[in-house]
């Protein structure tokens, strides 16, 4: 790719994380949710001109149901964006947020838009882990080197496990310390910047008039960290992946329902509008790895991503490791040897939540407001991804 301007990120915000089927957002659409970040982002930059964004690409890992139908065009034009712009909903499973992302800012850096909105959205509530009528090709049982395409994500974390040699005991520490993390950085208010509240609707019956009572909220806070987790208590799970196995929910990500939004501009657009850019898009990689060990995915993008670059591993930090397993995790931190004190200081998805096509660009928001907050310059959101693949997003301060 010909780079002939820079891409900046001028706004960038993300919905709390409910747990999903019983959580803040388990019965509110995706396409809501998607529409309260978009306007949230757009009112980060008052002076832009909303005509001025050429497209809104959005992640979607499961888009059916409630979050199909193209939900990036949908999202844009309830967002009261006008229909000139386009919108275009992409899949890369666990990376499609920062799939988004990569893809807004590699328009912007060939010169084929100034102005492009990324994002990502997920409701876990709404459609299930593998969609409604999932369909396997038959060919993935005809040679044992594709049989791991059709494993569960929990098996395949097991294998991780086994082949890295991650304990019980690592992993289920691992998990307590994402709990910790994530609590005290919500006491301190560490989230707030990058967290757009949202107004949902609780509905009851009354039994007795056989009236539906309506209660309204605005909730701002992520709602998987629990102050009562504790090495003994997690100690107690079982796996349900494999027999005698050391993969549990506990040190496994939640399902989630969230989004997130990011506007990214050019120097001429942030010129023109008079906008602050908060970091500038540095690099971006991709990596496929056999999808029976999918969980090592990092292991390949992350020095892809840093060659792209230009950088190496001690000039980032802050990493946000999405924490779909505490296996997968330990593995990538160990074989890369990540400073533990760089990765995930708030927290992860153990405790925060993943709402998988949405991830990226909640960690996105994430990682550019907590380099704004701590003065950093290079921060990193990397994930593995389903079927066996890694991707790795860098973000310099500016």
């Amino acid at each position: 790719m010909k780079q002939v301007q820079e891409a900046y990120i001028v706004a960038a915000t993300r919905t709390p994380i409910g747990k999903s089927h019983r959580g803040y957002f388990r019965n509110t659409r995706p396409d809501d949710l998607l529409v309260n970040v978009l306007r949230s982002a757009l009112a980060q930059v008052p002076g832009l001109d909303p005509a001025a964004v050429e497209d809104v690409i959005c992640g979607c890992a499961i888009p059916e149901g409630p979050q199909g139908l193209n939900i990036a065009r949908i999202g844009a034009v309830l967002a009261g964006l006008p229909t000139s712009v386009g919108g275009i909903t992409v899949n890369r499973f666990c990376a499609s947020g920062v799939s988004a992302i990569q893809m807004a800012a590699d328009r912007i850096r060939v010169g084929e838009a100034d102005v492009m909105i990324a994002a990502g959205v997920e409701s876990m509530s709404m459609v299930p882990m593998m969609g409604n009528t999932p369909s396997l090709s038959p060919s993935i049982f005809t040679r044992d080197e594709d049989v791991g395409i059709a494993y569960g994500m929990g098996l395949t974390a097991e294998k991780v496990a086994t082949q890295w040699k991650v304990s019980r005991e690592a992993q289920d520490a691992f998990a307590l310390q994402s709990h910790q993390r994530a609590l005290a950085a919500q006491a301190a208010g560490y989230f707030s910047a990058e967290t757009t509240p949202i107004e949902v609707t609780d509905r009851s019956p009354n039994l007795a008039t056989g009236e539906v009572i309506e209660k309204k909220r605005v909730v701002s806070v992520d709602e998987g960290a629990r102050p009562d987790t504790s090495l003994e208590g997690l100690a107690k799970l079982k796996s349900p992946f494999a027999a005698r196995g050391s993969v549990t929910a506990g040190n496994s990500s939640q399902t989630s329902d969230g989004a997130g939004a990011l506007i990214l501009a050019s120097e001429k657009a942030v010129k023109q509008f008079g906008l602050k850019p908060l970091a500038r898009f540095v690099s971006f990689a991709a990596k496929g790895v056999p999808p029976q060990f999918m969980g090592i995915g990092p292991i390949e993008a992350i020095p892809a991503a840093l060659k792209n670059g230009g950088l190496t591993l001690d000039q980032l930090d802050w990493i946000e490791l999405n924490e779909a397993f505490a296996a997968q995790s330990l593995a990538v931190i160990n074989t890369l040897g990540l400073d533990q004190n760089k990765v995930n200081p708030m927290g992860g998805a153990i405790a925060l939540g993943h709402p998988l096509g949405a991830t990226g660009a909640i960690r996105a928001a994430t990682v550019i407001h907590a380099l704004q907050r701590t003065q950093g310059k290079y921060g990193m959101v990397t994930m593995c991804i389903g079927m066996g693949q890694g991707a790795a997003g860098i973000f310099e301060r500016v």
